[in-house]
């Protein structure tokens, strides 16, 4: 059986918790930073767990994770 190839691309927005879950940083936080409150864009900051539907798909991305 051959190996499994990871995504590049998935490997480097997606990172393993303790727990097993899978994280992921959150989007609109990179420009126009001016317009958003202080506390949205300390929010921003933050990574979150990736929704439910998508952990199936993500987990196959990511063969090794």
């Amino acid at each position: 059986m051959p190996k499994l190839k990871t995504k590049k691309s998935a490997s480097k927005r997606f990172t393993k918790t303790g727990g097993g879950n899978l994280a992921r940083s959150k989007a609109f936080a990179s420009h126009i930073m001016t317009k958003k409150s202080r506390k949205r864009k300390r929010a921003l900051r933050k990574p979150t767990l990736i929704d439910r539907t998508d952990r199936k798909r993500v987990a196959r991305m990511l063969p090794y994770c």
